[in-house]
């Protein structure tokens, strides 16, 4: 089983849990490039830390630091939501989470806290890859994607996941791209896509205070109900995170 293997590579119990709910999650949504696949790469991978646990070096009103110290980002996010849940901001809450990587299907985390009636927002950055539309350098950002998490008196978040690239890297893991494929998307418009992810790598590379990749999250309580009229007026066309 694919819990076994997560747990062969010395894995708690919670950990391994964590990860393959992930995993699963990301398979289930049609996001095969965070799913499954992502076990054998795991399994790939030198110097796993699996008992590293991520730490939160930093705590104030409408702001939070954390800390990887060597666990998966992964995990680390996994432990940020769960201090989301657990004390949610009175208004909004900014968190920089350092030396976290990978990250994984963000859709995942923003719709838990979405679930927990959060609003929020995320994005991470990833080893640059992206390089300005039609050429092969410089390679100045990373296929850094952004997800939102909407949550709705009916249950159902509105999520939306989105990278700049055409394809990401988990695409190439995954065995669905090659690596021509990761440009930023968007045809003749693939400029706009480059520039979203520059903004975003610039964004959090501003925030933390050495280098390495990392995330960011504005966690926030909604003052309005939004999506369920939204989903009206779409007239039962698909909103991005449904199922």
């Amino acid at each position: 089983m694919s819990l076994e293997r997560i747990r062969a590579l010395g894995f708690s119990e919670r950990d391994a849990r964590v990860l393959w709910e992930h995993f699963d999650d990301a398979e289930r949504r049609g996001k095969a490039s965070h799913g499954h696949a992502r076990i054998t790469w795991l399994e790939s991978l030198e110097g796993l830390e699996p008992a590293a646990r991520p730490e939160r070096v930093e705590s104030a009103p409408g702001f939070e630091r954390w800390h990887g110290r060597g666990a998966l980002g992964y995990l680390t996010l996994a432990a940020i939501c769960d201090a989301q849940l657990a004390a949610p901001p009175v208004e909004a809450r900014l968190v920089v989470a350092e030396r976290c990587f990978p990250t994984g299907h963000l859709g995942h985390w923003v719709r838990r806290l979405a679930d927990g009636r959060l609003l929020a927002m995320l994005t991470a950055t990833s080893p640059a890859r992206l390089a300005p539309p039609g050429l092969a350098e410089p390679k100045l950002a990373g296929t850094n994607p952004l997800a939102i998490g909407i949550p709705s008196s009916d249950g159902r978040p509105l999520v939306a996941d989105v990278s700049p690239a055409r394809a990401t890297w988990g695409d190439v893991i995954a065995g669905l791209a090659g690596e021509a494929d990761v440009v930023p998307f968007g045809g003749e418009q693939a400029h706009k896509a480059f520039a979203l992810a520059v903004g975003l790598q610039a964004l959090v590379d501003a925030l933390v205070r050495e280098p390495g990749h990392a995330a960011v999250l504005l966690v926030a309580q909604p003052s309005a109900d939004p999506v369920p009229a939204l989903r009206q007026a779409a007239g039962g066309a698909r909103l991005p995170g449904d199922s």
